[in-house]
């Protein structure tokens, strides 16, 4: 038996199970760790892949950065304090949410599989990625080639979140000390 299949399951279970966690802790500080976990849970698919410099970059950028400016802005916001009790909700209210993420995912795979885009039209063997100068220089020139967009786009989210997060916190501080 290859050991390979095992380890993905049980890094696949690992991060399934910590992402039921984000969404179902009430402490939000909580839910930042378990995310972490899920972002190991990925980094050790990514390894699994044989993909190390995205496992590496996946630990670095997003457990490490990522994950602190989350719990740096839920700190700044005082939210940590739950909001939404998923235990004192009704079955209404659970039944629709989950008829609801359940016809989001309906669309979002129909949308996927109708999809006219490419996935992808080069196969990387290890041999080509090796002549083109290994796995750093093939991620590089496709993040600042073909991916520059999205790449753009998502700082420009983290961005906007973060100058948000900034303004509430200060308008919220404002309003506490006028009083």
């Amino acid at each position: 038996m290859d050991i390979s299949p095992l380890f993905f399951y049980l890094f696949a279970g690992l991060a399934v199970g910590f992402s039921f966690l984000v969404v179902l802790k009430k402490n939000p500080v909580a839910s930042a760790f378990s995310l972490v976990m899920v972002f190991f849970a990925f980094a050790g698919i990514y390894a699994l892949l044989e993909a190390h410099l995205v496992a590496a970059l996946q630990i670095l950028v997003y457990a490490g950065a990522i994950m602190v400016l989350f719990v740096f802005v839920i700190m700044l916001l005082n939210a940590d304090v739950p909001s939404f009790d998923v235990g004192r909700s009704t079955l209404k209210i659970r039944l629709g949410a989950a008829f609801l993420c359940l016809i989001l995912f309906c669309i979002f795979v129909c949308v996927l599989k109708d999809s006219p885009l490419p996935i992808s039209d080069k196969t990387f063997t290890p041999e080509k990625i090796a002549a083109q100068g290994g796995n750093t220089q093939v991620i590089s020139e496709l993040l600042f080639s073909e991916y520059i967009l999205p790449f753009e786009l998502t700082s420009l989210l983290l961005l906007t979140g973060i100058v948000g997060s900034v303004a509430i916190a200060k308008r919220k501080l404002g309003g506490s000390n006028a009083n």
